[in-house]
């Protein structure tokens, strides 16, 4: 089985690699110093088992970890950290289990059963039954052909839902992106409520991005930084817009 091993700390991924040389059927593809690096490791490699640390600079395992839940075959995690009190955090972002260091040799055997005896499909239903469960979270996820791509939270312009999808649209180094995203508009909503705001039944904007309202021959058009023609405000939004952009 493929193993990638995330952490901050050089010494602690060379007693892991240590550890898993001594372990039959298991081969470390790569190394991460933090969980953005992880996940794009995970798009590469596509590791069966990933060690992480939870307390790492840039992104936390945590947050990694609630990611990878997006793989099309998320990979089974185990946490190795310091810290015994995310404990109760680990399990809810599905890991299959949490060891704390520095990692005993017989405890880390047992979780690497405990994964190899998990199915894609079963990880996968785990996953996805808890995949909202994803807080203060600086990104988006989407999936691509690439594999998992995180899209900047300050990069977003608006989230637009056509029936059962939604894209989100976001300006990256000045071009206008967009992606599907499996998020539902109302959890979004839920979610980032303080930074955005409902303006269609379909549609949740920026408001860090709103630079005010255009009519157009369809409507009412929301103007967004760039966005050269941005989404339509329902008319029993508009006037709630209209508010908001006196105090912006």
């Amino acid at each position: 089985m493929k193993v990638l091993i995330v952490d901050d700390e050089p010494l602690a991924r060379k007693r892991l690699t240590r550890l898993l040389q001594e372990q039959e059927s298991f081969e470390v593809v790569a190394e991460a110093e933090n969980g953005e690096q992880a996940i794009a490791a995970c798009n590469v490699h596509q590791p069966d088992v990933v060690l992480m640390d939870i307390r790492m600079p840039i992104m936390d395992g945590l947050v990694a970890a609630r990611h990878l839940a997006n793989s099309p075959e998320p990979p089974a995690v185990i946490f190795c950290t310091a810290y015994n009190d995310y404990a109760l955090e680990a399990f809810e972002a599905n890991a299959v289990d949490y060891l704390l260091k520095p990692v005993n040799r017989d405890k880390l055997q047992a979780a690497l059963a405990k994964a190899q005896q998990l199915t894609r499909v079963q990880i996968t239903a785990m996953q996805e039954s808890r995949s909202g469960n994803v807080s203060d979270r600086a990104h988006i996820s989407a999936r691509s052909s690439r594999g998992v791509e995180l899209i900047p939270l300050d990069e977003v312009r608006y989230f637009l839902a056509d029936q059962k999808y939604v894209t989100v649209f976001y300006v990256h180094e000045n071009v206008l992106c967009d992606q599907l995203i499996d998020d539902p508009l109302k959890e979004l909503e839920q979610e980032f409520g303080d930074r955005y705001v409902r303006i269609h039944r379909n549609a949740l904007a920026a408001i860090a991005h709103i630079e005010g309202v255009e009519k157009s021959a369809l409507g009412t058009r929301l103007k967004i930084n760039g966005v050269r023609e941005g989404p339509l405000v329902s008319r029993r939004q508009i006037s709630d817009i209209r508010q908001l952009l006196q105090h912006l």
